[in-house]
Parts: structure tokens; C-alpha cells; sequence
């Protein structure tokens, strides 16, 4: 087997991989987890987990020194 009959292989081996990874994208039975995805980025922030505002700001500002912060 020579250079080209492999290069020709390889070729044909790469054209079938990419068309069965693009049947396989747009099969019907991927459309509803492509639809979900697309909503993602109009997805409430109401799930998003909420900063912890029960600590001081004094409380930061002496951890800040502990660390060598000078603008504390």
C-alpha cells in the first residue's frame, strides 16, 4: 500500500466520521435538547445561588489586613 492509497483511506474514513457526527446533530431526536438549550440564556437568575451578606464589612476589612492589605 502506498502513500496515496492511505491518504485516500484515511480520507474516506474522515468524510464518513463527519457525516454520521452531522446526521447524528441534526436527527430529530436531538431537536428537544437543542431547543433547551437555546433557552438557557433566558433561564431565571432566581436559581443562581445569592452572595452571603450576613458577614460585616468590618469583618472583611480585618481579614484584608490579616492577608497585608495596606488599602484596608
Amino acid at each position: 500500500m502506498d502513500t496515496g492509497t492511505f491518504r485516500g483511506l484515511i480520507t474516506l474514513v474522515l468524510i464518513i466520521a463527519f457525516l454520521g457526527i452531522t446526521w447524528w446533530a441534526y436527527s430529530k431526536r436531538r431537536k428537544p435538547d437543542f431547543d433547551e438549550a437555546a433557552e438557557l440564556p433566558f433561564a431565571d437568575d432566581d436559581e443562581l445561588p445569592h452572595r452571603d451578606n450576613t458577614a460585616s464589612q468590618d469583618d472583611e476589612a480585618e481579614s484584608r489586613k490579616d492577608r497585608g492589605d495596606k488599602n484596608a
